[in-house]
């Protein structure tokens, strides 16, 4: 049986093109505005010797990340395909996460254990200039903020809510940098300084894992979140002429692009047309799944896996019998 991809209600290259620049100059002037003062607060923790300071600094760089992200993945959407990457270089997007979320997480390590060093003898802080650094990250988390809801795409895309969400959490940071100053400049209680920094690190690795985690799961292409594959196969199952689905996958390929496969039992392979339509527009209508790929299948009256599939150990059985002869005769085509 071949492969059947349904093109039914798919928007073109030049459509989903459109939304990319609508969102791009917001997102760039949201990451200029937070990488300037990202080096401001770095040198302002260096003058000041404040370790909170250096935390919200750490905290402001994922709200970089999830800028660049955003703006990366926009960019990587015009890429066209290869004949050797049929998904183009979507997934790079993917992979730069997971980086920028592994080198999060060792920052905030950092942070933690230069916090308990600091615990035992908290050093001077120069609370002058970690109240004006502080006061200054603020501002450029709240212009950051005003900007990413005027471009609207914190409600459409899911990128740049994820962008818009760090920087909102950023202001929780500045809030707490703001708050260690001003203890420290009415109190003289240094160890506001650590403690505060520890409550910012937590801030930093609750976001780096969520990141984590998410990219994680879309390299395994685990089922994106809010999509219940039990549902999915129900409501597949109700349409005309299905008799039976096996061999159901759905997974993220890149943020915003969700992909499904299934292998459709039907005894009415002459109407295949219009059930395959029928399947393509629901799962658009009820799953926002648009990058569908169908094969139908006559129902086997057999109990058991005589075909290739991921279902059971019976038919990962029978695919990894159907490769061995393909391998050996490509191995016997290279001695030739």
């Amino acid at each position: 049986m071949n492969d059947v991809l349904p093109v039914v209600g798919l928007r073109s290259a030049a459509d989903s093109d459109q939304p990319a620049r609508v969102e791009r100059r917001p997102l760039a002037i949201a990451m200029a505005i937070t990488t300037t003062f990202f080096v401001v607060e770095l040198v302002g923790a260096y003058i000041s010797n404040s370790l909170a300071l250096l935390a919200d600094a750490a905290h402001m760089l994922t709200d970089v990340a999830a800028l660049g992200l955003a703006l990366f993945a926009m960019w990587l959407a015009g890429r066209a395909t290869s004949p050797e990457r049929t998904f183009g270089y979507l997934r790079a997007e993917i992979l730069a996460a997971l980086v920028n979320a592994v080198s999060l997480i060792v920052l905030a390590i950092y942070i933690f254990w230069e916090a308990w060093q600091r615990f035992q003898e908290p050093p001077e802080v120069k609370s002058g200039p970690l109240l004006v650094v502080a006061i200054a990250g603020m501002l450029a988390n709240i212009a950051s903020a005003w900007v990413l809801s005027r471009g609207g795409g914190h409600r459409d895309n899911l990128n740049t809510r994820g962008a818009f969400l760090h920087v909102l959490g950023d202001l929780l940071g500045s809030v707490a940098t703001i708050a260690a100053a001003l203890i420290i400049t009415f109190t003289g209680w240094y160890a506001a300084d650590p403690i505060l920094s520890v409550l910012i690190g937590g801030l930093v690795v609750f976001g780096a894992w969520t990141l984590l985690r998410e990219s994680v799961d879309v390299l395994l292409e685990a089922a994106p979140r809010g999509v219940v594959i039990a549902d999915v196969r129900r409501a597949m199952d109700a349409v005309p002429g299905v008799n039976g689905v096996h061999d159901l996958h759905v997974w993220t390929v890149t943020s915003g692009l969700t992909a499904l496969s299934a292998h459709v039992e039907t005894d009415d392979l002459v109407g295949w047309d219009t059930c395959m339509k029928g399947l393509a527009s629901m799962l658009r209508e009820r799953f926002d799944i648009a990058h569908v790929t169908l094969q139908p299948e006559p129902r086997s009256a057999s109990a058991t896996w005589d075909r290739c599939s991921i279902d059971a150990p019976e038919g990962r059985a029978a695919c990894l019998t159907a490769n061995k002869p393909v391998a050996r005769a490509v191995h016997a085509g290279h001695q030739h």
